[in-house]
């Protein structure tokens, strides 16, 4: 990265305070939010819906997603502020596509009711994790274990539906309700490691810039999560 954008005073940083800098976040992630679903509806109401739910594009945009994480997360000293910007903007619309397709299995009031459910409980836990007092970053190691346990977990109960098929609606309550659970706690953590961002990055604007990207990314893939395991406990298909 050019030289320049390490030269920027903290005093010339556009995030100030510490609230400042959890505020510009929080609006970096509410931007991505209403981009993904404005994205997701307009889809949702268009013919390209169809064309995503009945071709290998879907599979291709899971792809471009995942690389797109990837390149923000293992790269982000790397990358410019204004590249970081766009990749979490662009991470927005695939994922507002790729959603559509889960949004048609459910009736519009469905999904209004699990975006407000989810933003209750994402609420909740954002708030504790930025006014407790206490050390939130043993919970990372713990996280992260139960987030592959998850997957695993996920993975085997697909395996499960094709020989007890009568067990995989009550396994499958059980899986989103733990789920929830372990990105609620997710949330209050990526909010307070905020705080360590603004602290460890407090004299450079560039790299303060860059991790209120990455700590939108972070909020953001925990609400989104938040809300689809809502909509499935909620589970009321369209006809």
């Amino acid at each position: 990265m050019d030289e320049k954008y390490y030269t920027i005073s903290y005093a010339e940083s556009p995030f100030g305070t510490l609230n400042q800098y959890m505020t510009r976040t929080f609006v970096w992630m509410f931007a991505g939010l209403l981009v993904t679903f404005a994205v997701g509806v307009g889809t949702l109401y268009s013919p390209l819906v169809r064309i995503l739910f009945n071709s290998g594009l879907y599979l291709l945009l899971c792809i471009a997603e995942l690389v797109m994480v990837v390149v923000l997360s293992a790269r982000i000293d790397k990358l410019r502020p204004s590249t970081a910007t766009s990749l979490f903007f662009g991470y927005a619309v695939l994922n507002g596509l790729n959603l559509s397709v889960i949004f048609a299995a459910y009736a519009f009031s469905t999904l209004v009711l699990a975006f407000l459910v989810g933003a209750l409980y994402f609420g909740i836990m954002a708030l504790y994790g930025s006014r407790t007092q206490k050390d939130l970053s043993s919970w990372g190691p713990m996280l992260s274990g139960a987030l592959i346990t998850l997957i695993v977990v996920g993975l085997l109960g697909s395996l499960l539906m094709f020989f007890v098929p009568g067990l995989i609606s009550t396994f499958d309550l059980l899986l989103c309700a733990v789920s929830l659970v372990v990105f609620m706690a997710f949330t209050a953590y990526d909010v307070q490691k905020l705080k360590y961002y603004y602290s460890y990055f407090g004299g450079d604007a560039a790299m303060l810039h860059k991790s209120s990207i990455i700590g939108a990314l972070s909020l953001y893939l925990d609400y989104i999560n938040i809300f689809l395991y809502v909509l499935r406990i909620l589970g009321r298909h369209r006809d």
